[in-house]
């Protein structure tokens, strides 16, 4: 059902459910609770990159719904789950459900955040988003968007989750409806679907900021919007190298830019830290490789004599080996800086 848009109550029949590292049994235990006559249509968006996916197979063991991967297209399907397939972001738009290669967000393909953002567009008050474990925060900015749009959210309760970022994240930013163990995830959003909700009408600009982002999933930027949404930064963008820009919203800071490429704060600042290390690494080896050449110089000067040449080259190799030792020390004794 569509939601309402005079105000009147409609019914909560959308579930979108995000999950990434250690969700998996935590989304079967969910499925495992439904009625084979659940009334709703459910979409599902792990982190699974491009790798092949037998997610729906997997899934379909313990689900008394039918499971398959969402097809370009389709129309939304009540009582039954759909999965988003490899490397394309799954949307929710008011001709049903699409797939997008577009750019990905928060580094994932198919991410969380487009799917709660646009089943918060299309569905409003009619969505119950629910986010389950994971690393860093995607799906926290969606699950922001469906509240605002008059949707209800259910995050897996922390201590309980392997990965325990994600809901965390979400609970920190989010006014969330319920925050619960596995086993109780399906029993609450039973009690949401049943509280009827109101349309909420006073969002015209939240639904032309999520429109805009949707746009850039979907192959149909406006990259002169960008503006009217955001502001321009000095960071750039760890994937294309094209400035960022911030988006001027409540909730967690978080960047776009032109190419759609999207990030929260946390998940830039990690992905800079990932950035750092590796360019820490690739410094120990070219050290590594100097040091080695620099030796391989020494021998020769002092096969031919040179010897006070050999001993300049073999200085120059230890203090390269001492550079290496430092940048490696650096990188192997830091603390991990975990996610929130």
């Amino acid at each position: 059902m569509n939601a309402r848009e005079d105000g009147a109550a409609v019914s909560r029949d959308v579930v979108v459910i995000g999950m990434s590292r250690g969700g998996l049994e935590a989304l079967r235990t969910v499925l495992a609770e439904l009625p084979p006559d659940f009334p709703g249509a459910v979409l599902v968006v792990a982190h699974i990159g491009a790798h092949h996916s037998i997610l729906p197979s997997i899934l379909a063991q313990v689900s008394p719904l039918p499971v398959a991967h969402a097809g370009h297209g389709e129309p939304l399907r009540y009582g039954e789950v759909v999965v988003a397939p490899p490397d394309c972001h799954l949307l929710l738009t008011s001709a049903g459900m699409l797939l997008s290669h577009g750019a990905k967000e928060n580094f994932a393909r198919p991410a969380i955040d487009p799917l709660f953002r646009s089943a918060a567009l299309s569905k409003g008050p009619a969505v119950v988003g629910i986010l389950l474990s994971g690393d860093l925060d995607d799906g926290c900015v969606g699950l922001q968007a469906i509240k605002d749009c008059g949707g209800a959210v259910i995050v897996q309760d922390p201590a309980t989750a392997e990965a325990s970022s994600m809901p965390r994240h979400a609970l920190a930013a989010v006014q969330v409806d319920a925050c619960v163990a596995p086993a109780g995830i399906a029993q609450a959003l039973f009690t949401l679907m049943h509280q009827p909700s109101s349309a909420v009408t006073e969002i015209d600009r939240r639904r032309r900021l999520i429109d805009i982002e949707n746009r850039f999933l979907l192959g149909d930027p406006d990259v002169t919007a960008l503006a009217d949404i955001a502001k321009p930064t000095t960071y750039t963008c760890p994937e294309c190298h094209g400035t960022l820009w911030e988006v001027e919203q409540a909730g967690p800071v978080r960047f776009r830019c032109h190419t759609g490429h999207g990030y929260t704060a946390a998940t830039l600042a990690h992905g800079q830290a990932v950035a750092a290390e590796e360019a820490v690494w690739a410094a120990v080896r070219a050290l590594h490789e100097k040091e080695m050449l620099l030796r391989r110089m020494a021998e020769t000067a002092a096969a031919n004599g040179r010897h006070d040449a050999a001993r300049e080259r073999l200085a120059e190799a230890a203090a390269a080996a001492a550079h290496a030792a430092t940048l490696r020390a650096m990188t192997t004794e830091a603390s991990p800086e975990m996610p929130l």
